[in-house]
Order: C-alpha cells, then structure tokens, then sequence
C-alpha cells in the first residue's frame, strides 16, 4: 500500500503531465492549477465554479456549521446555548473579538454601543426625502451608506482604533435607522434613542412607543427579539456576507461595505425568504388545503418555501430554537392563524418520503416571518430585522478579512465563451 500524504495528485491528459497538489484545511488552492498549461502561451487551468458551490475564499475562525448534523457554532460555542444563556451585544463581541467577554468587558462594550445609538440630524432629513410607500429595507441601505459621509476618517481601515470606532457605531445606529424607517412609513413621528433600556427594548421602544416617556417592552418580545438577533447574527459566507468581504477587500469604509451587503440581503432568496413563506401559508389557506398543496410540491406546481437549504442537509438548528420562540411570544400576542397550518404543514412535511429523500427540513425562516407579523411588523420590514442582528457578523467578517495577510483586492476569473476577433463593420455596411 502507497504511504499516505496529505496531497492531490493530478494527471493532465492533455499533455500526460502529473501534478502533486498540496492538501491543506480540506481544501486545494486554486492558483495550483495554473501550472497545468498546454502551451507556454497557455494561462493555465482554472476552475469554474459558479455561484461558489464549492470554493472556499477565505480561512475563517468565526463561524462553523456541518449542514449534514444541523450544527451550528460561533467561535466554538453551539448556536443552542447563545440563544439560551447570551444576549445579542455579548455574541456581538464574541463574533468580532473571538473570546467571549468577562463582566467588565461587556459593561463597557455594551456603554459604547448604547452611548452611540444616535444619528446626526441630518439623517432624519435625508429618511424625511423618501417618499412615504418607500420600502424600508431600501432607505436602510441608502442611510448606511449616507453615514460615510459623517465619518471621512472610516476611510482609513487600516487603522485599528477608527476601526472598531466604526463597528461600535454601526452596530448603535443600524436600528435606530431601522426604527426611523419604520416610524417613516407609518407616517410617525421619531423616536429617539434611550439610553436606560436595553439593545432589543430600545429598538423596540424607537418602533413601536406613541408618546409614552416609561415606555418599556413586554419582558418576553424584549427576549424574544434579542435571540432573533442572535440567530440572525452570522451565517459563514453567505450572499451578503460575501458582499460585505468582497467591497471591503477594496479598502472601501465599512459603511459602504456594510449597505452593499445589505443591498444583497434586500434579495428574495435571501433576507426575504420568510415573506415567501408567509405568502405561502396564506396562499395555502386552511389546514384542509395542505395535503393538495404538498401534490402540488411534488408535481413542482408549487414551491415549499421555507424547507431546505443551500448548507444544511438536516434541521436547522435555528428552526428548531425560533419555533419555541414562536409559541411564548404568541402567548403574549396571540396565535398567528398561520401556526396551525405551519405546523401541520411541517408535521407533513418530516413524515412524507418525498421529502425526507431529498432531506428538506424547516429552516430559520420558516417561523420567524409568523413572530413579526404577530408583532405587527409589515411584510415589508422583515429583511429590515434580519440587517440588525447580521450587522454583527458582517462587522466580524469585514474585521478578519482586514487582518487576513492572505486576502487581497476581491476578482474573480471568468471562463471568455463569446466571439473571437473580429473586424469592425461601418453602420452603413451593416
């Protein structure tokens, strides 16, 4: 038996040349495969994979999911015990500082973010020029960027010092901006921020207070909000995730960086997959109607939104958590009539063959979508929520991207497939 090595060895049958291409972390670097050339004009083999189903574009020591046992852990520590035992700014700090913070760490973390929730003046102005049907989730992004303007220091990344400056207030205004893009489509005058409450009641007294000075959240939606953040908080390299890495690798302020990956959030097949499944639910009707529906599934008339996932081959281990989150909110709220038939929907759903086949379990959308909208929150709103608690992990990922000696300026190859050379023709010869 041939000694085992951690390698790759490659016979290119175009010139019957081997290679032996180094293993490292599970992965084989792509620029090895530029050595295998036909030609000395040759540029060399690259390897295409669209939409990333398979290259790795970074070495990331934030977030680690296995897709096929439903794990799913920041910095070491399951996503189950942060959502039982954390708040939303310690995970915050965890995903950006690696360790988890000791008591006086957090105190005075959780001062700054709380000390820096206002926005300048101005930015009421700018949220005041949308028109009042505006989507929130497009005057979010347009006002992230518009905060560049207020800090030209947040230019200089490569300034630690300006650089957590920036995170600490990124992660305070984002939902106040969030809440005066609420308060703007309904037509509301602003909330301002309030410093004696806690992350979740402060975004949620800047949403939903109408003149009330001791305004404080029900305890339960207050908790119920800070595990959303939590789960929304990173995700590994996502679409927006992605966005945010690849407009910071061109040194461009995290503000910038931070509405592009909101921009790619705003998308349907991703921070708006739970209105997906609302409009499914509602669409489905009734729990007499489901067994038609899953027919429908099945003959592809219709999509199971809210099952499946592009990493997990298992349950979503937030899915699992927002359920239970589901039912004590809904004790103060009341029962969304969609419940029942998401649950029977899910019970179906797990039992039929069709499904478990293909390994289609419910994911983090699949309930979040029925807390907001028992909370009230538009449809519209939704992707909204979820830029909150991401916020934390796109700051993470823009942070280590930075210090990552291995990365540089974001550039894909592409794989030229149109015309070779050709003459240009006059318009009158055409």
């Amino acid at each position: 038996m041939a000694e085992r090595s951690d390698s790759l060895t490659v016979t290119d049958n175009r010139t019957g040349k081997t290679f032996e291409l180094p293993i490292k972390d599970g992965a084989v670097t792509g620029m090895e495969f530029r050595q295998m050339k036909t030609s000395e004009d040759d540029f060399g083999l690259m390897v295409y994979d669209p939409a990333f189903k398979n290259t790795a574009a970074c070495r990331s020591e934030i977030t680690y999911i296995d897709g096929e046992k439903g794990v799913l852990e920041h910095r070491g520590y399951p996503i189950e015990q942060l959502a039982e035992e954390s708040s939303f700014l310690e995970v915050a700090q965890l995903l950006i500082n690696g360790e988890l913070p000791s008591k006086e760490e957090h105190a005075a973390f959780t001062q700054e973010v709380t000390t820096h929730t206002f926005v300048h003046e101005n930015m009421k102005k700018f949220i005041e020029g949308f028109r009042y049907d505006a989507n929130p989730m497009s005057m979010l992004i347009s006002s992230v960027a518009a905060l560049s303007s207020f800090y030209p220091e947040a230019g200089d990344v490569s300034d630690p010092a300006s650089r957590r400056a920036q995170m600490i207030r990124l992660l305070a205004k984002v939902p106040t901006l969030a809440a005066f893009a609420y308060r703007h489509t309904q037509g509301l005058p602003y909330v301002y921020p309030r410093n004696d409450l806690s992350y979740p009641a402060n975004f949620l007294s800047m949403v939903f207070n109408i003149n009330e000075p001791d305004y404080k959240p029900h305890p339960v939606l207050e908790r119920a909000f800070d595990v959303l953040f939590i789960l929304h908080a990173d995700h590994e390299q996502n679409c927006s995730t992605t966005a945010m890495r690849g407009v910071g690798s061109s040194h461009a302020d995290p503000y910038t960086a931070l509405s592009a990956a909101a921009s790619a959030l705003y998308g349907p097949l991703h921070g708006g997959a739970n209105r997906m499944v609302l409009y499914m639910l509602e669409r489905i009707g009734t729990k007499d109607n489901i067994p038609n529906f899953v027919e429908k599934v099945k003959k592809k008339e219709e999509l199971l939104m809210g099952f499946g996932h592009r990493v997990y081959r298992n349950y979503d281990p937030r899915a699992r958590i927002i359920k239970k989150l589901a039912h004590q909110v809904f004790e103060i709220t009341g029962v969304n009539p969609l419940l029942e038939i998401a649950v029977e929907l899910e019970r179906i759903a797990l039992e039929d063959e069709y499904f478990v086949e293909r390994k289609l379990y419910p994911n983090v959308d699949f309930y979040s979508g029925l807390i907001y909208q028992a909370m009230k929150f538009p449809i519209d709103f939704y992707p909204v929520l979820f830029a909150i608690g991401r916020t934390a992990g796109w700051l993470a990922q823009w942070r280590e991207m930075l210090e990552d000696k291995e990365q540089k300026i974001a550039r894909p190859r592409q794989l030229y497939v149109g015309n070779s050379t050709r003459d240009y023709v006059p318009m009158d010869k055409r």
